[in-house]
C-alpha cells in the first residue's frame, strides 16, 4: 500500500497515546489513513491527537477511549469500534504493559496477561468479521523479542501465581506468540492477514522501576532506539504493498524469522487457546 492507497483506510491502533503507538499513529496519518487512536486515558489521548494534528494539519485522527484491562471493558471497546466504523482495514495491537508488581484485574487475571495476550486475542476475534468485510485487511501484533525468555504455566501465569517483575512480561508476550500459528490458520483465505513483529529495542516507559535499579534502567535506555524507529516495522507490515499476502509470520523488525523453540510447543499453544476462549466466554 502506497501513501496514495492508504487514503481514508481505517486503521485502529491500541495504546496510541504514547511511545511506539503514538509514533505509529503519526506515521499512518502521514500516509493519509483515517487513524483511530485507542487510549484508556481520555486526557492523554486527547493530548496525543492534538500533538499529531499540530504537526500534520491534514491528519485524520480520532480518539476512542477504551480500556484493555478487563474482559468486559475489552469487549466494550470492540463494540464501540464496530458501532463507529463501518469498515476497519488495519488493526495494530500495540498496547502493552510491564508491571513491576503483581496486579490482578476484576477477572482475577494477572494484569499483563490480560493486556499483553488476552486483549489482543479478543480484539482479533471480535473485529474479525468487520475486517473480513473490509478486506484486504491486516492485523499486526506488536510483540517483543523478550518472549524467548518467557515460561508459561497455564495453572500459574494467567493468575500471577508465578509473578516476577521481569520474567512475567516475557511470559505474557510468549502467550501471544504461541497463539500466532493457530490464529493465522483460522484466518487463512479470509482476506485478513496476521503477523507479529518485534519493533526493536526501544526506549519507552515500559518496565519503569523505582529506586537504584530504575535509575540504572533509565541510563541504559538512553542508548536504545526512539519510538519513531520502533514504529517503522509495524507500519511497514500494515501498509507495504509487497506484504499483501504475507501471513502468519514473526518479524524481527523487517526480517521474517522462525519462532524460537519455546514458542513452538503446539500442545501448550492449543491449551492456551482453549483457556483463552473459556476466559473470554465466561464474562
Amino acid at each position: 500500500m502506497t501513501a496514495e492507497n492508504m487514503k481514508n483506510r481505517v486503521c485502529v491502533v491500541t495504546g496510541g497515546n504514547a511511545g511506539i503507538g503514538k509514533a505509529i499513529v503519526q506515521a499512518l496519518a502521514a500516509q493519509q489513513a483515517q487513524v483511530v487512536l485507542v487510549s484508556r486515558d481520555k486526557e492523554r489521548g486527547e493530548t496525543a491527537v492534538q500533538d499529531i494534528c499540530q504537526s500534520l494539519p491534514n491528519a485524520h485522527v480520532e480518539l476512542v477511549v477504551g480500556d484493555l484491562g478487563t474482559i468486559a471493558t475489552t469487549r466494550q471497546l470492540a463494540h464501540t469500534l464496530l458501532d463507529r466504523y463501518p469498515a476497519i482495514h488495519v488493526l495494530i495491537n500495540n498496547a502493552g504493559i510491564w508491571p513491576t508488581k503483581k496486579q490482578l484485574n476484576a477477572d482475577g487475571l494477572e494484569q499483563s496477561f490480560m493486556v499483553n495476550h488476552l486483549a489482543p486475542f479478543m480484539l482479533n476475534r471480535l473485529l474479525f468479521e468487520r475486517l473480513k468485510a473490509s478486506a484486504p485487511a491486516r492485523i499486526v501484533n506488536v510483540s517483543a523479542g523478550l518472549y524467548v525468555n518467557g515460561r508459561v504455566d497455564l495453572t500459574k501465569t494467567p493468575y500471577g501465581h508465578d509473578f516476577h517483575p521481569i520474567r512475567t512480561y516475557a511470559s505474557t508476550k510468549l502467550c501471544n506468540v504461541l497463539c500466532l500459528p493457530l490464529e493465522a490458520a483460522q484466518l487463512a483465505g479470509s482476506g485478513v492477514t496476521l503477523n507479529a513483529v518485534h519493533p526493536g529495542v526501544i526506549n519507552t516507559d515500559l518496565g519503569i522501576m523505582r529506586g537504584p535499579l530504575g535509575w540504572l534502567m533509565k541510563l541504559v535506555k538512553r542508548g536504545w532506539g526512539t519510538p519513531e524507529q520502533g514504529a517503522v516495522a509495524p507500519v511497514w507490515l500494515a501498509t507495504a504493498p509487497e506484504l499483501a499476502s504475507t501471513h502468519g509470520q514473526y518479524f524481527n523488525e523487517k526480517e521474517a524469522i522462525p519462532l524460537a523453540k519455546v514458542a513452538q510447543n503446539a500442545g501448550l499453544a492449543q491449551q492456551l487457546w482453549q483457556l483463552s476462549e473459556r476466559l473470554i466466554e465466561s464474562v
